[in-house]
């Protein structure tokens, strides 16, 4: 990757990146006040099962798909149809009504931050979930596999461990030292999910969506979701 691409990158996956990522937990919260998640022992192997089997690994594989829809719809070969079916169904592996209205934000609000940045979307497209409009910016960025499947993974394990260092809580040093151990399985599922077929994969991820939809009792929270 040339080095003005990976600057790029860098900036789609940086935690300032305006769209709401840090008000969200995805269960972590509800997991954490049950005593599922105590330690950092509990959060690596949280994640590591939600990387392997998790909805997040639908999502990054759909990402190639919709990235190439976007391709063809710029070129004007193809209308907005296939993106919103595609984002429509990832949608629809999202249990919780919180996750769904968290991916619709969160696509917004990168969707409203590429217009303002010079690539603007008419009609529908500009209503699109996290994972097209994280395609999108991927297209406008010039940012192509598997570095854009290791950006999505990345990122939301970032902001799953954001979240466990003030839930948990863990110490910010136990967190890096999480980031830093996870990386070789991100690599790993990036590379594979490049080449795999979003609609062929499955996913295990029952305790994360009960998890999901038991956020919203909780009686008091931190996070959105």
């Amino acid at each position: 990757m040339e080095a003005s691409a990976r600057l790029r990158l860098f900036q789609l996956v940086s935690p300032a990146l305006p769209v709401g990522a840090f008000s969200y937990s995805e269960g972590l919260e509800l997991l954490v006040q049950r005593g599922v998640i105590s330690d950092a022992a509990a959060l690596e192997a949280w994640l590591q099962a939600e990387l392997r089997r998790g909805a997040v690994g639908l999502e990054a594989a759909a990402l190639a798909p919709l990235a190439a829809a976007w391709m063809q719809w710029r070129q004007g070969l193809v209308d907005a149809a296939a993106l919103e079916q595609l984002d429509g169904w990832l949608l629809a592996q999202r249990e919780a009504p919180e996750l769904r209205a968290q991916q619709r934000q969160m696509g917004r609000s990168l969707l409203e931050l590429l217009a303002d940045l010079g690539w603007p979307l008419p009609g529908p497209a500009a209503s699109l979930a996290w994972p097209a409009a994280f395609a999108w910016a991927a297209v406008c960025l010039e940012i192509g596999s598997p570095a854009m499947e290791e950006a999505y993974l990345y990122g939301w394990v970032a902001n799953q461990i954001s979240a466990a260092v003030r839930l948990v809580p863990l110490g910010p040093t136990q967190g890096q030292r999480l980031q830093l151990a996870l990386a070789p399985l991100l690599a790993e599922r990036a590379a594979a999910l490049a080449d795999a077929d979003s609609q062929r994969l499955w996913t295990g991820g029952v305790g994360a969506g009960l998890a999901q939809l038991q956020h919203a009792e909780l009686y008091s929270r931190l996070f959105r979701s």
